[in-house]
């Protein structure tokens, strides 16, 4: 498979890029001005709850070290120049499954504007044209309505629940499973969205 990263993607004013070393201000900026507000949401390490959270530095590092094993794409959410977020495609596999996650978070102060459902459009419609990925999932605990509200909004089925699926807060947390495979989509997911 050709190399598929460092890579960015671009609609109108919302870019998605690696996050970079050059970040660093603006990614501990939105991370610690928005602790309260994802702090529920998050995932947590079984055991290390409490524990000292990576540094920047390392983070960077472990999801260039993902990106460059073709395991994930760990994109940066711009909006008008501005870091607003993050949304990953994780556990990439290929061969007969062709498949993947997405986790995505934003900050509060872009909330509500269809930052997140455009920025995940254009992630898994770069999987489905690029990767040639087959099936796209997305876990959301059912209290988490924003979330609920970004895959209602891109079309995604309701595939049931999974009790305790995830570590977050502190927790084994319920999460409901949304999914959406390629040939679901006539065109383009940021199409559907930015025509409906």
């Amino acid at each position: 498979m050709a190399p598929f990263w460092p890579v960015e993607l671009k609609h109108n004013n919302i870019v998605l890029r690696p996050l970079g070393f050059r970040d660093r201000r603006a990614w501990l900026k939105i991370r610690e001005n928005n602790k309260n507000w994802f702090k529920e949401w998050e995932a947590t390490i079984p055991g290390e709850f409490n524990a000292k959270p990576a540094s920047f530095y390392q983070v960077v590092k472990n999801l260039r070290d993902e990106a460059r094993s073709l395991r994930a794409l760990p994109f940066v959410i711009t909006v008008d120049g501005f870091l607003a977020g993050q949304v990953t495609v994780a556990n990439i596999n290929y061969g007969s499954t062709r498949s993947a996650y997405i986790g995505y978070w934003i900050g509060e102060e872009f909330a509500g504007r269809g930052y997140a459902p455009l920025a995940v459009a254009m992630a898994i419609d770069h999987c489905f044209k690029s990767l040639k990925l087959h099936r796209i999932e997305i876990a959301i605990r059912p209290e988490n309505t924003k979330s609920l509200r970004v895959v209602e909004k891109l079309g995604l089925r309701s595939e049931g629940a999974r009790p305790k699926f995830l570590h977050i807060n502190g927790e084994w947390r319920d999460h409901l499973i949304f999914a959406i495979n390629e040939d679901e989509i006539t065109g383009s997911l940021v199409s559907k969205l930015t025509n409906s």
